[in-house]
């Protein structure tokens, strides 16, 4: 165990991901936060998947117009702490909010700030602090405050019925998939590192039995479920398998899963707003919880991006054609 070890790390060479700072929900209940068209602008980077969710349900139910983006680079700022840039914009600083770093509209809210400035984060462009960086659930805001921002015939992600199961499922698969990867690649220690390995590979193994006979994760139609689930997996193949030593199995080599991955990658708002070469660079040249790692990295080559367009015949699980519920 080195001394200068990150602060996610615990003492058993485990990753424990850090809470979230800014938690205050969206609503109409005194001191909650109100729900306002042009208010606020959502900063990711198309990196991270934790941030591509609220990404994909902004663009499914069309909220694009009630809250803008934000892109950060994926490639982490040279700066001696890890930050998100907007190197990819001119003067290097975000055009809206005249920020350089996501850093920024943290301490904008706590100057005292000490953890990881995280995507995604809605900032309150009147005083460009940030207002929540609740990534868990920020997807159900948005399918149910936002609701009257939605457009005609949006979907409905996250319906009432299903709430319970949807909840269920989305806490097992953030413990053991969506932040089981981390657990894999950021473990300090041989026995931490196996334990997650085994946890991951066992809650694929059951996703892939539940695959077997519906079509999306809840059945005929695509749930705020299949988006959590939807982003570690199309990270998998390109970045965790090797990046992250979580190579047991490629995603393209489970047979329901990967035709479950095509169905949604080929659905309006999942595959138009993945960018695997960010993925790929951010995983593999500069992805880190410790700013003083000092290996040379190396960009792989592949995989060959091609294969998502393989048609994945998995309509004939589902007796609706249409993968949304109105």
């Amino acid at each position: 165990m080195t001394t200068n070890q990150p602060k996610e790390i615990s003492s058993d060479g485990s990753f424990k991901r850090q809470t979230n700072r800014f938690t205050n929900p969206f609503g109409t209940n005194d001191g909650e936060l109100p729900v306002e068209s042009g208010r606020y602008r959502l900063l990711w980077s198309p990196a991270c998947p934790w941030a591509h969710r609220a990404v994909i349900v902004r663009k499914v139910l069309g909220l694009d117009g009630a809250i803008s983006l934000g892109t950060a680079s994926p490639m982490r700022p040279a700066i001696g702490r890890v930050d998100w840039a907007f190197s990819l914009d001119e003067n290097n600083q975000d055009p809206a909010l005249e920020i350089q770093y996501v850093s920024d509209v943290y301490f904008n809210a706590d100057p005292d700030y000490d953890g990881r400035p995280t995507v995604p984060v809605m900032v309150d462009t009147r005083d460009k602090k940030a207002v929540n960086n609740d990534y868990f659930h920020l997807t159900t805001y948005f399918e149910v405050e936002w609701k009257e921002f939605h457009k005609e015939n949006a979907p409905d992600l996250y319906p009432e019925e299903l709430r319970q199961d949807i909840d269920e499922v989305n806490e097992h698969i953030f413990h053991t998939i969506n932040n089981g990867v981390y657990k894999c690649g950021f473990a300090h220690s041989q026995e931490s590192y196996e334990k997650a390995y085994d946890e991951l590979f066992d809650a694929l193994d059951q996703m892939e039995d539940r695959l077997s006979s519906r079509r999306f994760l809840h059945g005929d139609f695509i749930t705020d479920s299949d988006v959590r689930f939807f982003t570690t997996l199309v990270r998998f193949d390109a970045a965790y398998y090797n990046g992250f030593n979580t190579n047991r199995n490629l995603i393209r080599e489970m047979t329901n899963l990967w035709g479950y991955a095509r169905d949604l990658y080929q659905t309006p708002g999942f595959g138009d707003t993945t960018d695997f070469d960010s993925i790929k660079r951010h995983y593999h040249l500069s992805i880190t919880i410790n700013p003083d790692k000092t290996e040379t990295p190396i960009l792989p080559k592949g995989p060959d991006l091609s294969v998502w367009e393989v048609p994945h015949n998995r309509a004939q699980l589902s007796k609706q054609q249409d993968k949304f519920r109105s």
